[in-house]
């Protein structure tokens, strides 16, 4: 199909151009309209003119995360062989719920790969790929629930509270699996952190002491392998060891950062990882698959397969052997092919490709952290140890308004966040096309819109 040639085309002319392209720009009220106002057709359109509409109102404006210069949240640009294999995945179509074709087998290998290359031990079964860190959250919060007896049947119904111990700088996620899964807001502890921002072990300890003596149960802890305020990595050592202290479940939340333990200057940080119940990791953050694609893995396959599994008479799959489908390890029944990106990504990069973008990101990261400690008019707020770097431009009570100003500039993009009650900048590299350059002009669209907010 001619079509299908030319979305090939806008997607490669696309991708070609983004580096000379503003990195984000707002979108107009007439294109903003199309976007969200459109009325049902009642006629089909051509398929050359659903490019044209997508050439025209959807490609000019990208969140802009393909660009050297975006710095914000935690969002990669897309790896070239992702986008190569993706309309492969498309065009395919399966349900990787399990069954003998190859999206569901290829899924075996990208989560065995994604195992290897955060050093976590791992047993056929025991992992699953997600739309990302938030379902993965669910999925392994969830297991950790299944330790209550009878659950599944009972529900929480009579049980004595249950304890979840997540660090201040834990993300978002972990509370909301907590909520979503019947663990109450209420009964989630928030861990404070030391002046690095990981975890404080002894205030952990503490607290579950409290719980215990209240009658309460303490349930899990969920530590943090690379935080998105400023990448830091928690004592996981220390706080597996409380773990097995306590009998309670040890979950990892490495969505972004896991990786880090690939670039050997960083490997201490994260000893004690591979003792996680349970870890959770996005492929499509620093590794750059095309999103969706999240990662959970399990110590143990028998956990999240006693807690999901559920084979109606009209899925059951005589040849499907002791693993089963994957739609037992999870709540997704219909389950995309999103292995095929996961997997191309990896092989196209190899261990020793991902190594070398982890490890130039993170000196980028070192740079940029570098350079504003040297500037007068800039203060790091805390260690830049993985790819993030935490900072604040001088006089500070200009920094809540700067994002903003600097995304509507166009030549940079990052975010805020409040760190210490503070008002913060922060800067994530992902983008192994960042230079020392890209760094230079996100200092000087920073001064610069500080300069247009003074006046």
């Amino acid at each position: 199909m001619d079509e299908l040639s030319h979305a090939a085309r806008m997607a490669a002319d696309h991708l070609s151009a983004v580096p000379e392209q503003p990195v984000w720009r707002p979108v107009p009220a007439d294109d903003r309209a199309w976007l969200t106002g459109q009325p049902l057709p009642d006629t089909g359109a051509a398929l050359e003119d659903l490019l044209r509409a997508i050439c025209d109102h959807v490609l000019p404006y990208p969140m802009g995360n393909g660009h050297p210069r975006f710095f914000g949240w935690v969002n990669s640009p897309p790896s070239p062989a992702g986008v190569l294999v993706a309309p492969l995945a498309a065009a395919m179509n399966p349900s990787c719920a399990g069954g003998e074709h190859a999206g569901a087998l290829l899924e075996r290998t990208a989560v065995r790969w994604l195992a290897e290359l955060a050093g976590f031990p791992h047993r056929p079964g025991a992992g699953l790929l997600t739309s990302g860190a938030s379902m993965a959250t669910v999925v392994a919060l969830a297991t950790a629930r299944q330790r209550v007896p009878g659950v599944r049947v009972d529900g929480l119904y009579g049980e004595r509270p249950l304890t979840t111990y997540v660090s201040a700088e834990g993300h978002s996620c972990l509370r909301k699996a907590a909520e979503l899964l019947g663990l109450g807001g209420r009964y989630i502890r928030t861990v404070p952190v030391d002046h690095a921002f990981r975890m404080d072990v002894p205030a952990l300890r503490r607290m579950i002491g409290d719980d215990l003596h209240a009658g309460l149960r303490p349930l899990l802890v969920a530590a943090s392998a690379g935080t998105v305020n400023t990448g830091a990595v928690d004592p996981l050592a220390d706080i597996a060891e409380v773990a097995r202290e306590h009998d309670l479940w040890f979950h990892v939340d490495g969505a972004y950062g896991a990786l880090g333990v690939l670039d050997e200057r960083l490997r201490p940080a994260y000893a004690g990882m591979d003792l996680a119940d349970s870890l959770v990791l996005d492929p499509h953050k620093w590794l750059g698959v095309p999103v969706d694609a999240g990662c959970v893995l399990f110590r143990d396959p028998a956990g999240p397969r006693d807690a999901f599994s559920l084979v109606p008479p009209y899925l059951r799959d005589e040849g499907a052997g002791e693993l089963g489908w994957f739609s037992e390890y999870g709540p997704e029944q219909t389950r995309p092919f999103r292995a095929l990106r996961v997997w191309a990504t990896i092989a196209h990069l190899g261990r020793d490709g991902v190594t070398r973008l982890v490890e130039r990101t993170r000196d980028r990261a070192a740079e940029l952290a570098a350079m504003v400690a040297a500037a007068g008019d800039f203060e790091l707020a805390a260690p830049a140890v993985t790819s993030v770097v935490a900072f604040r431009y001088l006089p500070l009570r200009v920094n809540g308004g700067i994002p903003a100003v600097v995304q509507r500039r166009g030549r940079a993009f990052l975010t805020g966040t409040l760190l210490g009650g503070q008002e913060t900048l922060r800067a994530c590299v992902l983008h192994p096309g960042t230079t020392r350059d890209d760094l230079a002009v996100l200092l000087d669209e920073i001064r610069a819109a500080a300069e247009e907010l003074a006046g």
